[in-house]
């Protein structure tokens, strides 16, 4: 597989060249479509390589990762000021990671999302109970589990972001994520990418503590009261997961 996406040689096509095929594909010409496809064989690949290794075929992972790119196709919004291929690379990413959740290989397991249904009936019962809403601790507690487990199974039950959601609202002017990525390069969505794989190695606690501290902006005191331990553990630790994130992505051919 990996060999015949090395030796597949195509003439290269200016920005201008595939806006053009694209716009031409989507007025239902299969020839362009294809030429599209061919052309970038080699980025699906290089997606593709990123999610090796957890029991399924190459072959199975580029198919399901074509189907991504023929997504990112039709969907394309040719006013973007954008590489296709910028845009392609996260439709690709999330085709994939569509197909392994539903297949049941991605982190996030069916027992958090079965965990999430039990924290909701709990909740409500202990709100009856003490008039107000329960602290995570609380209904970690009540129900013999982790205070880590209770984030993550409520993290679990939430759609994820679809690149054309309003993030911001600008005087009316809705601001979607992919508005945010436009002035982006490919290789960015790559380190951005890699950073998640090296955040996807560490424990659950970690990854929650890395989730409440530079994705929903919590202070290390924040963070301490919703784990129920001390700052002073929670700088200790995220010195820790730091010091192992860097390890990973430099560990990955292309770190620095």
């Amino acid at each position: 597989m990996e060999s015949d996406v090395r030796n597949s040689r195509h003439k290269h096509l200016s920005d201008h060249e595939v806006k053009s095929l694209i716009q031409q594909s989507q007025n239902g010409d299969t020839a362009a479509r294809d030429r599209l496809v061919k052309h970038n064989i080699r980025l699906v690949w290089s997606v593709v390589q990123r999610f090796l290794n957890r029991g399924y075929e190459a072959e199975d992972l580029f198919q399901i990762g074509c189907i991504g790119l023929l997504k990112a196709v039709d969907k394309f919004d040719l006013s973007y000021d954008v590489k296709f291929s910028t845009y392609a690379v996260p439709m690709i990413i999330g085709e994939i990671q569509r197909f392994l959740r539903d297949d049941g290989m991605v982190k996030v397991s069916r027992s958090l999302k079965e965990l999430s249904n039990k924290i909701r009936k709990s909740k409500d019962e202990l709100t009856k109970q003490l008039g107000r809403s329960p602290t995570v601790n609380e209904l970690a507690e009540e129900m013999n589990v982790s205070p880590e487990d209770i984030v993550f199974a409520q993290e679990a039950s939430r759609s994820p972001a679809s690149i054309h959601e309003t993030v911001f609202e600008n005087d009316g002017d809705p601001i979607t994520l992919m508005d945010q990525i436009s002035d982006e390069s490919e290789s960015s969505w790559f380190d951005k990418f890699t950073l998640k794989e090296a955040i996807n190695q560490l424990t659950e606690r970690e990854k929650l503590i890395v989730y409440l501290r530079y994705f929903k902006d919590q202070t290390q005191s924040e963070v301490a009261e919703r784990l129920g331990i001390s700052q002073v553990q929670v700088s200790r630790l995220e010195k820790k997961i730091i010091k192992k994130i860097r390890e990973e992505i430099d560990f990955k051919p292309g770190g620095q």
